[in-house]
């Protein structure tokens, strides 16, 4: 959800910069995320949905802004100097792109734009921030200050491992060996006397690194490889399908078109070729939409799945696994939104008609009921379920700054009419 904080609000949130965090909240699941606000200048640490600790912040002044969008950290050193900029120090620097933009201390806050296009904080609380945080912790810069807020929708993933049942086996309370932690065990004998009737048992939460999923359209890349994929089941030579058009894709398209009388297109793929292509190795059209994921800053999977009202902009939203109970096989989510402008070329590209109205009561939800994921990848996700799994709905999924080393960075544009002077 979109929400404006008034500049009152923020100033009492400054005020309590200090105050707020206390390293006691820090647990093994905690799910720490961090937001800037450019209007405000202004940083919100929220550690499992709840704000801890905030401090005023410079970004970047004219010239060199900083981008807003949804962001992680990719890199942490105490003490850093700027590969571009006179081997200026950045001590407690957290890189969030690899072409140069990072979270660090200076001696120079102001409370209004003045850096290169980093995020400048004052010492004391850079350096607490810094001990907070880790790689993969999400930073969200926004124009106007957004707030995350609960949300709760069944496209949404819950645990697959609610509870396991032990046939012909009766569970029973014992402890440990440590005689702390208590556990349950199956016995093969009868249980007598008073002891509670168990009937299930919770597993446990996998201990893997949290998934990074992305919802966007199909790219260009996709179509591509899909189409190298059919041209070499119909018998072409296109080499490795890769996504990439080279010398063997073009000749092999070409082929394809002479041999089914394709006319003149205005692109080597376009959507005539495609059909016909699919046609011909009697296969259905993928839909437009597209879900990967990444895993320890990279990707491990991904599928086609069904957008509804495909000529309607996604808009930008993001959404995070705060808490999880596995006793009941769920999932604790988070979201927010971002206001996002598609250039009209952009708009064009991807065939959409219409932008998102990043303002409109629960644009979180209703992108969400527009979203249709196959069952074998439901719950191959929902095996991998735990605290800080994020999920990014964007019409722009993949910007330059993603690639190796990063989780899925989505950069937003402001509109133009809401730009100041």
């Amino acid at each position: 959800m979109f929400m404006r904080l008034s500049l009152a609000v923020v100033a009492g949130l400054l005020a309590a910069a200090t105050s707020l965090y206390s390293p006691a909240f820090a647990g093994e699941n905690s799910v720490l995320q961090i937001i800037v606000s450019k209007e405000t200048q202004s940083l919100t640490v929220y550690e499992n949905g709840k704000p801890v600790a905030t401090s005023n912040v410079s970004t970047g002044k004219a010239g060199h802004t900083t981008p807003a969008g949804i962001f992680s950290i990719l890199e942490k050193q105490k003490f850093h100097r700027s590969n571009l900029y006179d081997d200026a120090p950045m001590p407690f620097m957290q890189r969030i792109t690899w072409s140069g933009v990072a979270l660090h201390e200076s001696n120079h806050v102001p409370r209004y734009p003045a850096s290169h296009g980093c995020v400048r904080m004052p010492r004391a609380f850079a350096k607490e921030l810094y001990g907070m945080t880790a790689r993969g912790t999400h930073v969200i810069i926004s124009e106007a200050p957004v707030t995350p807020a609960p949300i709760s929708h069944p496209v949404l993933f819950n645990l697959d491992r609610p509870v396991q049942m032990l046939s012909d086996a009766t569970l029973r309370p014992t402890v440990s060996l440590d005689g702390k932690a208590p556990v349950e065990v199956a016995m093969n004998g009868p249980v007598t006397g008073s002891l509670p009737k168990p009937e299930t048992v919770a597993s446990p939460l996998p201990d893997v690194a949290p998934l990074r999923i992305l919802i966007t359209w199909r790219s260009k890349a996709d179509d591509t490889r899909d189409a190298q994929a059919l041209l070499s089941e119909l018998g072409y030579d296109v080499g490795l399908p890769d996504g990439l058009i080279g010398r063997k894709t073009v000749d092999a398209v070409n082929q394809f078109k002479t041999a089914h009388q394709i006319g003149p297109q205005p692109e080597l793929l376009s959507d005539a070729v495609l059909k016909a292509l699919y046609e011909a190795a009697g296969k259905q059209a993928p839909p437009r939409g597209q879900i990967i994921a990444r895993q320890n800053f990279a990707e491990v999977f991904s599928a086609p799945i069904d957008i509804r009202d495909p000529e309607m902009a996604l808009g930008t939203h993001f959404f995070e696994v705060i808490g999880v109970d596995p006793a009941n096989g769920a999932a604790e989510w988070n979201a927010l939104t971002l206001p996002n402008h598609l250039p009209e070329k952009t708009m064009k590209r991807l065939g959409l008609q219409s932008e998102a109205d990043a303002s409109a009561p629960d644009a979180a939800k209703r992108m969400l009921d527009r979203i249709s994921i196959p069952d074998d990848i439901r719950e191959k996700i929902a095996a991998m379920v735990v605290p800080g799994l994020s999920l990014t709905i964007a019409d722009t999924g993949y910007e330059m700054n993603t690639g190796p080393g990063t989780d899925f960075v989505t950069t937003v544009r402001q509109s133009p009419a809401s730009k100041g002077g």
